[in-house]
């Protein structure tokens, strides 16, 4: 996002999906999981453009296949998605992901190749699809507009995630409000790319489908791929918008300065869920946020600023509250990015403070005191600075540390 421009994200509170106009939403417990909601429905008023980037794993869930085709045209009418199963790697994952589509466009009275599909939970156990087929008439029969529909999908999405994640937004686009909204799913298996996660975003924007695809990869590639919480990729993720076209606004069909406000918002949104995935990594108690500057292009900063915040020895560093920047030169070593160890410079920064504790690729004397109670925060910063003759490029990337709870929630992820 552009710095200059966040003035134009005006944030919304107690509003999530359907703030948007033209959308409905509903949410029910079908018995994949024990007792919490676990199928939930989003719904246009009619078919919208729609876009969506997905996992660039090889091993792929049912979902993904089936969406990528529906998605073709880029038009979609609604979205439903079950969570306690991934309908990953099982006999009929393809099949019983076309038979949750077929059977909510028979329930909506819309054709099968406008509902995108999703999953999320344990990979390797057949879907339920009959407790599934048996939800999707209460899904129908209970869509509505408002916090409490909000509320519910975004409940309903969650797997070992502690916290729902839900933001929203306006702009104002040529005189027109646009609001766009989101919700998402992540806490385990959280890498690039495309980042191990689910992700909804609503818009009432009017804005081709080409451009809204363009502008989805675009933002996706600083938020939802520049997040990490263990170094796992899925094999379900997914982010999706669709946009009803509702606000009014001149139609987006040209990368004009609508365009571009509009894709500073949605960036501000997918960083928000993104930031929020991070922070309730599995386990989690911190969020690590690491800034490399200093480098020739994007590219070399973003896989150096990734392989910090991917380090398990960096992460259980920021457990400790143990200003160990050796770990951090370790992991810049081995990004497999030209640099030179030399024009380093590593400080760390919270709330309380900042302390410099390694500059042209040494240590330096630092108050030890100081810079444990900088780490003891629960929101640290790694700046990283090369300091490279006329190299300005910069990335950020986002993650979170490591504790004994992270293995305990995985080793009895199917109990």
């Amino acid at each position: 996002m552009y710095e200059s421009e966040v003035w134009l994200v005006e944030w919304l509170e107690d509003v999530g999906v359907t703030a948007p106009r033209g959308f409905r939403a509903a949410s029910t417990h079908a018995g994949i999981k024990k007792r919490k909601l676990d199928v939930g429905l989003i719904v246009a008023d009619a078919p919208c453009s729609t876009a969506a980037v997905y996992t660039t794993s090889v091993v792929q869930a049912g979902c993904i296949h089936v969406t990528k085709a529906h998605l073709k045209n880029n038009v979609a009418q609604a979205v439903i998605v079950n969570s306690g199963n991934a309908n990953a790697c099982t006999p009929h994952a393809q099949r019983d992901a076309l038979r949750m589509c077929q059977l909510t466009a028979l329930a909506l009275k819309i054709q099968p190749e406008e509902v995108a599909v999703a999953s999320t939970g344990v990979i390797g156990v057949p879907l339920p699809i009959g407790k599934i087929e048996k939800a999707i008439p209460k899904l129908v029969s209970t869509l509505e507009m408002g916090l409490d529909a909000d509320t519910d999908v975004a409940t309903s999405i969650m797997t070992t995630d502690l916290i729902q994640k839900q933001v929203a937004c306006q702009i104002q686009l040529a005189g027109k409000e646009v609001l766009i909204a989101g919700i998402a799913k992540g806490s385990g298996m959280i890498h690039p790319n495309m980042a191990t996660m689910l992700s909804f975003i609503t818009t009432d924007a009017a804005i081709s489908p080409d451009l809204l695809q363009q502008a989805l990869k675009e933002v996706t590639e600083p938020t939802f791929n520049s997040i990490s919480v263990d170094g796992d990729t899925s094999t379900n993720d997914m982010n999706l918008i669709m946009a009803s076209g509702q606000a009014g606004n001149k139609l987006i069909d040209k990368e004009n300065d609508d365009y571009e406000r509009f894709k500073t918002a949605l960036q501000a949104v997918c960083l928000a869920l993104a930031k929020k995935i991070a922070t309730d990594g599995e386990g989690a108690t911190k969020l690590m946020t690491c800034v490399v500057t200093g480098c020739q292009t994007e590219a070399e900063a973003k896989a150096l600023s990734m392989s910090v915040n991917a380090s398990s020895l960096v992460k259980t560093a920021m457990t400790g509250a143990d200003a160990n920047w050796g770990r951090i030169l370790c992991a810049m070593g081995y990004a497999g990015v030209e640099f030179d160890p030399a024009a380093v410079e590593v400080m760390f920064q919270s709330k309380a403070g900042e302390i410099t504790v390694c500059q042209d690729g040494v240590g330096v004397r630092f108050d030890e005191t100081k810079a444990t109670r900088i780490l003891s925060e629960k929101e640290v910063t790694i700046a990283i600075q090369i300091k490279t003759p006329d190299a300005t490029a910069t990335w950020t990337t986002y993650g979170c540390n490591l504790t004994n709870e992270y293995v305990r929630i995985n080793g009895e992820y199917r109990s």
